[in-house]
């Protein structure tokens, strides 16, 4: 599957992308997801520290490994890639060049690195006044942090979530993703559509500034507002939720299944399913509260019913009886989930190594313009040859003398 080959909304547009690791990267590929051309700068020799980030790598057709790192699969398909090298004044003048005729810049360098050869926020917005220039960082280009590095880890921590995630007397997780990197990548993205949105409408370009940390506080959400609202700090509840109940994973007889009943309703019928419709005029449970305030009675009442039957039983029944419920699954069942199937969360790519590979797809699903999938993760510096010719119309001899300098 490749999705649709309609022009999605934004085709015609150019993005610059000079970003590593994960969150500009992903930003730049939500933009070519949505029919932007996006062109990946990267180091030569080297290239992103994603493509050495294995294994695993990806595989060909009969089974054996490429070099191709599967981690920067993941958040690269429909770009370019070009090699330069910024530390060579040519390197340089390439990068201007590119940029002169860019929509968007993404980059996520230290807070003024990229100032140093001429390249940052100022020196682009100069010379192209239309820019979008998007910065991602750890920090943000402003405060007393915004020079430090920051990975996603750090902002998890720093930002709070750790101390929200985890067994309640259990020490302070990590989310098994790099989740505050995903959500920087999608923030940095709807500000770079709304700087869009600006430039149409007066013709003003402008930086974009993302941060992990933000991102972190900002997904706080209902528990910052508990601290904000009471001073109280909110408690880890594990897979739990402190404010209602039943809502959690139970054990079964032979795995393990989440239920959440949120209201009234879904609870009189998850006590239907499990033959004590008793408990709804019980005045301990009778509401939200209540079942909240008497957790533990709840579930000494509800564990040994559902741990007495396998999972299959009980997701069949409570499914029928629209009680919000679903199995933990795997990698393996979650891709194999006829859902996750029919929603298209699965692509194929050619690619230049592997031949056919899979990705995951986007979870915009657009009616008029949808995303679509034109490129496989480019391998380092597949099309520099091609984008010098065409976007800046360069041909063998400057090409030649560019390799000569090392530029390329």
């Amino acid at each position: 599957m490749t999705g649709s080959l309609r022009p999605g909304p934004l085709a015609g547009l150019r993005v610059l992308d000079m970003s590593r690791v994960l969150a500009g990267p992903l930003t730049g590929q939500i933009l070519g997801d949505l029919g932007a051309e996006v062109v990946k700068v990267e180091r030569p020799g080297e290239g992103d520290q994603m493509r050495r980030l294995a294994p695993p790598f990806i595989r060909d057709a009969e089974g054996r490994s490429t070099t191709e790192g599967s981690y920067f699969q993941s958040m690269n398909r429909n770009k370019l890639s070009v090699t330069i090298d910024i530390a060579v004044p040519e390197g340089q003048r390439l990068v201007r060049a590119l940029a002169a005729e860019s929509d968007v810049l993404i980059e996520n360098y230290r807070v003024g690195q990229l100032g140093k050869y001429g390249l940052g926020y100022a020196d682009l917005h100069g010379l192209n006044p239309r820019l979008i220039y998007c910065s991602v960082t750890g920090f943000g280009q402003t405060g007393p942090y915004a020079r430090r590095p920051g990975y996603d880890v750090v902002a998890q921590a720093m930002g709070g979530l750790m101390s929200l995630t985890g067994e309640p007397q259990g020490r302070p997780m990590r989310a098994g993703q790099p989740v505050v990197d995903i959500m920087t990548g999608m923030w940095a993205a709807i500000g770079v559509l709304a700087a869009l949105r600006h430039r149409d409408a007066t013709g003003e370009g402008q930086q974009v500034d993302a941060a992990l940390l933000d991102s972190a506080v900002a997904a706080l959400t209902n528990n910052g507002l508990h601290y904000l609202a009471t001073g109280e700090l909110p408690p880890r509840a594990g897979n739990g939720q402190p404010n209602v109940a039943p809502y959690q994973d139970f054990a079964t007889a032979d795995g393990r299944i989440m239920v959440c009943c949120v209201n009234e309703g879904e609870f009189a019928r998850f006590c239907g399913v499990i033959q004590r419709p008793d408990l709804t005029a019980d005045p301990r449970y009778a509401n939200a509260a209540g079942r909240a305030g008497n957790r533990a009675g709840l579930l000494t009442l509800i564990e040994p019913i559902l741990a007495a039957r396998i999972s299959a039983h009980w997701l069949e029944r409570l499914q029928q009886a629209e009680v919000p419920s679903g199995p933990i699954n795997d990698m393996a069942q979650v891709f194999a989930d006829p859902q996750v199937q029919a929603r298209g969360m699965t692509v194929s790519l050619p690619h230049p190594t592997a031949g056919e590979t899979a990705l995951i797809g986007s979870p915009l699903k657009l009616s008029a313009t949808p995303v679509s999938y034109r490129l496989a993760p480019p391998l380092l510096g597949q099309h520099t040859e091609t984008v010098l010719r065409q976007r800046l119309g360069y041909g063998a001899a400057e090409i030649e003398r560019l390799k000569a300098l090392k530029a390329i």
